[in-house]
């Protein structure tokens, strides 16, 4: 292999440095990328749009003047319901067949200003709820990648691109990404600008970041918000402090699968044996309520959100979706109303819940990627942390039985990110050589 066939392989931070001191063309980098999508989409099926030509020129104007940023020649892959001026967004329905937006969305926009080349649109499931648009599993193309950020996540962990945009409302972005063995990162509400971002429900809706591992979801996170504590230190010792991780199973822990169960133990034992100190954590009572709460937000928003949809163009949305959509409309805003009061009580007490503790550690999914790609999965992991409205970071902790990912969530205080993904990187760094000594 050349070395040019070799970048895409590399973590971003690390392609950052050689793009910054122009070791790295951007013109090599985007080109590595465009062959590694040559040889893998037409299994993995991740874009929606690819903007070769747009690409590749923007590559070579980036290569003939001066560092324009620190995204620099890093490729991105967007979700289609984040819209761009050069390319459709579609958000993987036949309602918006053919949409050409005007502009960007606010964090499209910053990116660009960072220097980075937009390869192209990833899939979405519909309208980003969850009917699948055909993506499939990288690591085994048999199974999904889970959704609604499905090709978001397929394309980072096929190596097409060096990070990519994603949206969570209820899991899409944590589970996908655990799926695919990559890093998934929920930030708090409303810390990335969700202007120009496709709506679905707006007390929910959160733009995702998708990469390769911690230290690249933090550099990418630090762009995109122009908020540069969120990037990781670079002193070692603060990378190498251990945090106080609560253990926490959560009250949908019956819904998890054996292989999960025994993971989330392992990496409780890991943690402990690398420095960590580990304690349980039990939920408070009025959190059993959290699930339902969630798809009652969802289900009211979204029946909101869809009206012109519902009213103009129901023919064009599949059944399945229309129907759930409909549904919403049977929530009552009494209904609404106490989901929104419990969820506000229950982020409130978040901060006795962990107590002592810097981040908690919870199952990210039910157990590994299901076979097929008509289900991207369950989704009760998540909810509840898309309500609480605080960070949650995917790592991988272990392997299930068809060889894939079995995702956990490193879960932070609301607005504490840049913390959470130091605990984060620490847990996703021990994690990670544990797995390298068992031979994954």
């Amino acid at each position: 292999m050349n070395r040019k066939a070799r970048w895409h392989e590399k973590t971003a931070f690390e392609a950052a440095q050689a793009l910054q001191d122009r070791s790295l063309s951007a013109q090599a980098y985007v080109g590595a990328c465009l062959d590694q999508i040559d040889a893998r989409e037409t299994d993995v099926h991740a874009f929606a749009y690819i903007h070769r030509e747009g690409a590749l020129s923007r590559a070579k104007a980036l290569d003939s003047g001066a560092i324009q940023g620190a995204m620099h020649g890093l490729t991105i892959g967007i979700k289609d319901v984040f819209d761009t001026y050069d390319m459709p967004t579609e958000g993987g329905s036949r309602v918006f067949a053919g949409h050409r937006p005007i502009q960007d969305a606010a964090v499209v926009a910053t990116l660009r200003r960072a220097g980075a080349v937009m390869l192209g649109k990833t899939i979405t499931t519909e309208l980003a709820t969850f009917p699948t648009n055909g993506t499939r599993n990288p690591l085994h193309l048999e199974h999904t990648p889970g959704g609604s950020s499905s090709g978001s996540a397929a394309a980072v962990a096929a190596h097409m691109v060096s990070f990519a945009t994603g949206t969570q409302t209820m899991g899409s972005t944590v589970r996908p990404c655990g799926y695919c063995g990559v890093t998934g990162y929920k930030p708090s509400y409303n810390l990335m600008p969700r202007r120009g971002v496709w709506p679905n429900a707006d007390s929910c809706d959160t733009v995702g970041l998708v990469a390769r591992d911690v230290r690249d979801v933090a550099f990418f996170a630090a762009e995109m918000a122009r908020y540069p504590a969120l990037r990781l230190p670079d002193d070692p010792v603060a990378l190498q402090q251990a945090p106080t991780v609560g253990l926490c199973r959560t009250h949908e822990w019956e819904r998890t699968d054996p292989a999960m169960r025994s993971a989330f133990e392992d990496c409780a034992r890991v943690l402990r044996e690398a420095g960590a100190r580990v304690q349980e954590i039990v939920l408070p009572e009025p959190y059993k309520g959290m699930l339902q709460a969630h798809t009652t937000v969802v289900h009211f928003e979204m029946s909101r959100g869809f009206a012109d949809i519902i009213e103009r163009h129901a023919d064009l949305m599949r059944p399945a979706l229309l129907e759930r959509t409909l549904k919403g409309l049977q929530v009552s805003a009494e209904q609404y109303q106490q989901a929104q009061t419990l969820a506000r009580q229950c982020r409130q007490m978040f901060g006795d819940v962990l107590g002592e503790c810097d981040v908690l550690l919870a199952p990210a999914a039910t157990g590994e990627a299901p076979r097929g790609q008509d289900y991207s999965g369950d989704t009760s992991m998540n909810q509840v942390w898309t309500l609480m409205h605080g960070p949650a970071i995917s790592v991988t902790g272990g392997y299930g039985p068809h060889g894939l990912p079995l995702a956990m969530q490193v879960v932070g205080r609301i607005d504490d990110d840049a913390r959470t993904l130091l605990a984060a990187h620490w847990v996703h760094t021990h994690l990670q050589a544990h797995h390298a000594r068992a031979g994954h």
